[in-house]
């Protein structure tokens, strides 16, 4: 069955274990969280206990993993967690920390899988987010030959093609063809590291918390006897070798191609700093954090840039669903402070009004008289009587209802408004309304443009 509305989990499960990089121990929780809330990590073991959500815009560092970090707070090694999550079509959930890494566990997103499933999946209500990819987006990185595209799907599709250069691994390719396979065919697949990545790690003290049950360790040069003691010594084991098939012992390969299929689950959990679900395939060549993330950034920037420009389609020649008599009914607003003139649609978590600009506004007189410009202050406030509308609907009588704002957060204005306009306002829901608490974005268009947008909170208040 397809998921229409945001998922959040049931109840808040815990793992243990040590952190990769950092050789830390670590308990991550996972707690459901409210819609629209996203992904985001919390740590428990600073002051503050600050939140750090997982965006693209936080990446600092994609060196063995995909570090994120906001006001100096870190998290490391995010992308395991979120494939995991991403994985299991979940929307909102809160991961607490009290290190600055994840456990590390078998070096795949299995136990994370497990985890979330014990917890169980919970509906939401609210729309769930989803990008659908209508044409061809890439992104290349000349210097490696690193590509990664995206191109229209029904759902969400990956392939990943890596060539590793070595003669252990050489070429191996992996896929994806829906993400209700994530867990059976992806989430089990181990990080890895060649021979001569691990001497330099070992060196620099960056994998304190690795051994041979949480990443495969590919041969690929000769293995000298100083540096199988570094390994003894660093892995605790008294012998250490190499298999017919060029990995060290103690771990048997899931897949032939379990690197590939890792890399996979890699692409995964980096587009999931994207902020939405994405409909469509994913084909990267030779995929690497650095890369992946790049490619969420530029997703990102489409997807913000296309919210913002999606002017509601409505035909203006139609009767609307209130008049100006009829929202007079229902707001308290008066010519010639009100000003909004249509309302077109109405559910219960957005509305869609216009307003045309004429010159004959009041306003004009003195505002810019020889250019007039609508001043947007009053943008926002039309913008708001249009929330009025939906916040009011939620009563039997509101004509006995006033909406008093709270607070107007987020405002930007991207273009002049001037006689001869049409305004067209949508608003929508951020979160169900509690409490006569009425929390808004709102979006104006003049000329198929978005001409300002803001954040809005009222609290719908009994007059009578």
């Amino acid at each position: 069955m397809k998921i229409t509305n945001q998922t959040t989990i049931k109840k808040e499960v815990s793992l243990q274990g040590v952190g990769l990089h950092t050789g830390q121990s670590v308990t991550l929780t996972f707690k459901p969280a409210p819609v629209n809330h996203g992904f985001c990590f919390k740590r428990m073991d600073l002051e503050g206990q600050p939140v750090i959500p997982a965006d693209a815009a936080l990446v600092t560092d994609t060196d063995r993993g995909t570090s994120l970090e906001k006001n100096g707070v870190v998290i490391q090694t995010s992308e395991h967690v979120l494939a995991a999550c991403v994985g299991l079509g979940i929307d909102n959930i809160l991961m607490e920390l009290n290190a600055s890494e994840p456990p590390i566990m078998d070096g795949s997103s299995k136990f994370f899988v497990e985890a979330l499933e014990k917890a169980g999946l919970e509906e939401q209500d609210a729309p769930r987010q989803e990008f659908i990819v209508e044409e061809v987006i890439s992104f290349k990185d000349d210097a490696t030959g690193s590509e990664i595209i995206v191109m229209p799907a029904d759902e969400y599709q990956v392939t990943t093609m890596v060539d590793f250069g070595t003669k252990v691994l050489g070429t191996q390719n992996a896929y994806l063809n829906s993400m209700s396979d994530f867990k059976k065919e992806i989430s089990d697949s181990r990080t890895f590291s060649f021979l001569h990545e691990l001497e330099a790690l070992l060196s620099n003290g960056l994998i304190k918390g690795g051994d041979l049950n949480n990443a495969i360790v590919y041969v690929d040069k000769e293995l000298s006897p100083e540096t199988m003691e570094k390994l003894k010594e660093a892995f605790g084991k008294n012998e250490i070798s190499v298999k017919p098939n060029g990995i060290l012992d103690n771990l048997t390969l899931h897949y032939p191609n379990e690197a590939a299929r890792h890399k996979l689950l890699d692409v995964i959990g980096d587009l999931a700093l994207v902020g939405t679900h994405i409909r469509g395939k994913v084909i990267a060549n030779k995929p690497g954090h650095s890369i992946n993330t790049q490619f969420a950034k530029k997703l990102a920037k489409i997807i913000k840039l296309e919210k913002r420009n999606k002017v509601p389609k409505f035909d203006l020649n139609k009767p609307p669903l209130y008049d100006v008599t009829e929202i007079m009914n229902r707001l308290p607003h008066r010519p010639p402070f009100l000003l909004v003139d249509k309302i077109y649609e109405l559910t219960d978590k957005s509305v869609i009004g216009t307003k045309n600009v004429t010159m004959n506004e009041p306003f004009f007189v003195g505002h810019f008289p020889g250019k007039p410009v609508m001043p947007g202050v009053l943008q926002i406030e039309a913008m708001a009587q249009t929330g009025g509308i939906l916040a009011l609907s939620t009563v039997e009588d509101p004509e006995n209802y006033l909406t008093y704002f709270i607070k107007i957060d987020n405002v930007k204005f991207k273009q002049q408004v001037v006689p001869g306009d049409t305004l067209i306002f949508k608003l929508e829901l951020i979160t169900p309304i509690r409490r006569g608490i009425c929390h808004m974005q709102g979006y104006a268009y003049a000329n198929d443009k978005l001409a300002c947008e803001a954040e809005l909170m009222a609290q719908i208040v009994k007059t009578k």
